[in-house]
Parts: structure tokens; sequence; C-alpha cells
């Protein structure tokens, strides 16, 4: 009888393990249907000049200034999250731009019970700039304008409503203008500092933290197209209407 039950286990640990190795390997190429494209990619930044070596990317003084801004502090008012993963910059930035209005969701929250549901933990292909703006107006039921195609201008003058405490923005943007690397990517306008024409962006991925950039070199990367909607990134924003202090 032990005998028995002992291969009875030794079957079952088998297929456990069987079973075990098919999930990592499912996650593997999920993964690799995520990321897989992006690193096989050439890389057509490969010349750019990162913002990383700009006084301004990471300077402690500026920084402390763009943080009093109005709307700066109401995102500091709770812990800023960072994304979990790579394909996760949207449900990150949803998520910041809901607790700045006192509603403490995380990335996971954001998306649970929509259509919006990862395989493995990763988000097949992340989100476009309309999906973001559909899953906030799920969550926030607020008007939300997405902004595509605008001059430098009419971007500059955008940056400046990223100060207004009844509005939000998140920007849609290519990393490779900014960083020489990197593919698309969403993040909050956490404010601007016009005397300095320095856009303070909130950014999700815990590698590189909310920073400073010039007005121009965020409309560069904000003005790329997309590959999988085929559109042009851009702006989304957030006309909510804020609890009181």
């Amino acid at each position: 009888m032990p005998r028995e039950q002992a291969r009875r286990s030794w079957t079952w640990a088998r297929r456990l393990l069987v079973v075990f190795g098919a999930v990592v390997i499912l996650a593997g190429l999920v993964g690799a249907a995520t990321l897989g494209p992006i690193l096989l990619r050439p890389n057509a930044y490969k010349a750019v000049t990162s913002i990383e070596t700009q006084p301004a990317f990471h300077d402690p003084a500026l920084l402390a200034q763009a943080w009093g801004l109005p709307v700066a502090e109401r995102y500091r008012q709770r812990p800023y999250e960072y994304q979990s993963n790579p394909s996760f910059c949207g449900p990150a930035s949803v998520a910041n731009l809901l607790r700045s209005l006192g509603v403490d969701f995380s990335q996971a929250d954001v998306i649970r019970g929509t259509e919006f549901q990862p395989w493995f933990g990763i988000l097949v292909n992340g989100l476009t700039l309309d999906e973001l703006a559909d899953l906030i107006r799920r969550r926030l039921d607020r008007p939300v304008h997405i902004v595509r195609d605008l001059s430098l201008t009419a971007f500059r003058e955008a940056m400046k409503g990223s100060n207004d405490p009844s509005k939000r923005l998140i920007v849609n943007f290519h990393r490779g203008p900014l960083f020489s690397r990197g593919a698309g990517h969403f993040s909050p306008l956490l404010g601007y500092l016009p005397d300095r024409d320095l856009v303070f962006v909130g950014d999700v991925n815990g590698d590189y933290k909310p920073f400073l950039v010039s007005t121009e070199r965020l409309w560069q990367a904000a003005t790329t197209i997309d590959g999988t909607s085929g559109k042009a990134r851009g702006l989304l924003i957030i006309d909510p209407v804020l609890p009181s202090p």
C-alpha cells in the first residue's frame, strides 16, 4: 500500500510539473508577444541625446519648485504608484490620477472588471490613447478629451492647463525622442514651469520617476505614431469636479 501511494504521489507530482511548465512557457510567449517586437525593432532614436543629460531633468531645486505647483500638490498628497510591469503604464497613470482626486485606487483596481485583462500579468500590446480614455470615462464618469496633432504652440498652451486644479492631463509619448530608447508610454502631467518652459512629467516608471523636460522635446515625443492604433499619440484632458481640499 505505501508503494502504491508513493507511485500515485509521483504521478501527480509529474502532472503538476507538466502543468507548471506549460504555464511558464505560455507566460513567456505572452511576454514575448508584448516585448519581442519592441526589442527586435531597429532603434530609430539611437542618435538622440537623452534628456537625462540635461541639467533640468532631475534638478533638485527645480523639482522642489515643480512639486509646489497646484496640481502636483494634489498628486503628492498620496503615495505615487509606479507601474508593476512595462505594460501597465496606462493603468498606473489612471491610478495616480484618481488618487490625486482622493480616490484610493491601485493600478490593479483600475482594470478590474473591464475588458482590459492581463495575461499572466501582462497587458498584451498595452493600451492605446483611445482605450485609456475609455477606461478613465468608466472609472471617473467625467468628460475625457482626446487631443492629437497639436502644433508646438497649441501644445504649449495645453501644458499651461496642467497647472489648473480643475483639470488633469495624461500624456502619451514615445520614449525614443526623449531618452534615445524605449517605446510608447503614458504618464500624468503634474504641472508646467512657464518661466523655463519646462513640463513636469509624473513618470510612472520607477526607474525614471517624475522629471522635467522642455515643452518642445515632449511635443516631439507626443506627436509620434502609435504602431498599434496607427494614430498619433497625444494628450488626454480630463475635466473632473474636484472634492473640497
